[in-house]
């Protein structure tokens, strides 16, 4: 502080002050802002090293500042205090974003809140007219950003699931026999999955991220440089599914050895570089609509400056606003970092290990998930029983997911995704509200589907188990989980899912009366193991 309170009172002085002093200074916002944001830069920079599909991020920050170099001639330091009274308001908005994340432990807002922070000093720096100059390589920096994982997951499952169709479709171009479900390719003697590692993901991202710059720096309309950014989507998910499809083809032919190794990592790369081929062929076709007649290296021209007027050096007198950054960052900073660090209330519960297979006259026996599921879910506790009840042939599928902490990627995972992963087809879709029937204070509010594969049926019951609420909206899980983190600080959590088989002859509502049934049994047992908004928390040891 000492150092700000020097600053300040020299920079009242206009006859002392140097431009070097601006550029120090400036510079030192930008130190402190990389202080503050240090625990999200860490994440990103993990994520990049760890997720192939982010393996670019590295190359945006260089990328975006040397935009912004070529482009410097353009840019003029604001004079009046005024001027920079935008981006102060956005510095203001990016450092409550970074509280808010850290409150809640969610990087992903701390590190959009990085982002707006660098736009925020931008403009005090060059004012509104500098930020149409630097808006573009500074919106760039976004491609740096990694989805949270819920959205991962979900994005990943539903391009599975396009891609193993699309590859499928190509198999049987080339006269092979080929049976689907799922995301698994049945070849008869061999059985492909299609895995997260081949759902395309590791292409997307960094082809979305060349195609945005190669739309900034192709000289057309913007509706074709929409266009060739909205085309890395499309463009990853054919060229994906013809390498599916090509892997499916080599196996028929020569085995499961093609699927593996050195050559699945060459077509890999192979496909990408087809993407970007295929990029540029439909830059050229965009040249040659608009007249211009323009050689492949041509398309994407990459200048060594932009603007040919002389640098414009930082005003002799210093702006107050550079002051007000650096002690926004500072007080931001600071109230960062008394939240960071704030472990989750973990409330008491009975373990599921307990859980009772006897309900009413319902009689049941465990079963148990394997370890690849468990990896993928990352859960705390679950519970799997299968329900019989007596004197019938009624069956019912209990299981239950518990996390006591749905942080750093730990989270609730919908049934919705994972249904059409195992080859069942989603044929009905609503939610119910059951006021008779209540947990705690909440009535039962669920989502129910009724699901097919082939000749079989099955009608499904989920819902999401949150501090006390029962909620269906997987995007209201978000909200309450974010909301709860900071007013509660607890991120535990559940998703209970009942299913019945349906007999072909059976009417649908003599499921629905069994599933209901059940669950006047199931759900007085629930609290135990399910904890509601009062709590009595885990008493950790010193040691």
């Amino acid at each position: 502080m000492a150092f700000l309170i020097f600053g300040i009172s020299n920079g009242m002085n206009t006859e002392t002050n140097k431009p070097i002093l601006v550029w120090a200074l400036w510079g030192g916002a930008l130190l402190l802002l990389g202080l503050a944001f240090r625990g999200s830069i860490d994440e990103m920079m993990t994520t990049w090293t760890k997720r192939e599909e982010y393996s670019h991020g590295f190359f945006i920050p260089c990328i975006s500042a040397y935009l912004l170099w070529i482009r410097r001639h353009e840019l003029t330091w604001v004079g009046e205090v005024r001027q920079s009274l935008a981006g102060l308001g956005l510095l203001v908005i990016a450092l409550l974003l970074l509280v808010l994340g850290g409150l809640a432990t969610v990087k992903t807002l701390e590190q959009y809140g990085l982002i707006l922070a660098l736009f925020a000093i931008f403009t005090a720096a060059f004012g509104t007219q500098g930020l149409r100059t630097g808006a573009v390589p500074l919106l760039f920096l976004i491609f740096m950003v990694p989805f949270p994982d819920f959205i991962l997951n979900n994005l990943s499952s539903k391009l599975q699931l396009i891609s193993s169709w699309l590859g499928v479709e190509f198999i049987r171009a080339c006269d092979i026999m080929v049976y689907l479900e799922g995301n698994v390719i049945d070849l008869g003697v061999y059985k492909l999955q299609v895995v997260d590692a081949c759902s395309g993901l590791r292409y997307l991202f960094p082809l979305a991220s060349l195609a945005f710059l190669c739309a900034y720096l192709f000289k057309g309309p913007f509706w074709q440089k929409l266009l060739i950014f909205l085309s890395s989507m499309p463009l990853t998910i054919f060229m994906n599914s013809f390498r599916i499809g090509v892997i499916g083809v080599l196996v028929d032919n020569w085995g499961t050895d093609m699927a593996e190794g050195f050559l699945h990592d060459f077509e890999g790369w192979a496909v990408f570089l087809l993407c970007m081929v295929l990029l540029f062929v439909e830059m050229w076709v965009f040249s040659r609509i608009s007249g211009r007649r323009l050689s492949m290296n041509e398309l994407v021209q990459i200048p060594e400056e932009w603007g040919r007027a002389e640098s414009r050096m930082p005003p002799a007198v210093l702006n107050i606003s550079v002051y007000a950054v650096l002690c926004l960052v500072v007080l931001g900073g600071l109230a960062s970092e008394k939240f960071k660090g704030r472990e989750d209330i973990i409330p008491q519960r009975k373990a599921f290990l307990h859980f009772p297979t006897q309900l009413g006259d319902w009689r049941g026996h465990n079963d148990y998930l394997t370890q690849y599921y468990l990896n993928e879910l990352k859960l705390t506790d679950y519970v799997i029983v299968n329900f019989v009840q007596q004197g019938t042939h009624n069956s019912i599928n209990f299981y239950s997911a518990y996390y006591q902490s749905q942080r750093k990627g730990a989270v609730v995972h919908s049934p919705r995704s994972c249904i059409p992963g195992d080859g069942w087809q989603i044929v009905s879709f609503e939610q119910r509200e059951f006021p008779e029937m209540r947990i705690g204070d909440d009535s039962i509010k669920l989502s129910r589907a009724i699901i097919q594969k082939g000749d079989s049926r099955q009608l499904v019951y989920f819902w999401f188990h949150q501090r006390g609420r029962q909620v269906t909206n997987e995007f209201l899980v978000k909200w309450y989980l974010f909301y709860d983190a900071i007013t509660l600080n607890r991120t535990d959590g559940a998703l209970i899912r009942l299913v019945t088989p349906v007999d072909k002859v059976e009417d649908i509502s003599f499921a629905d009366r069994r599933l209901q049934d059940f669950m006047k049994s199931l759900l007085p047992v629930l609290p135990e193991y399910l904890p509601g908004k009062n709590v009595v928390p885990i008493v950790r040891s010193a040691g």
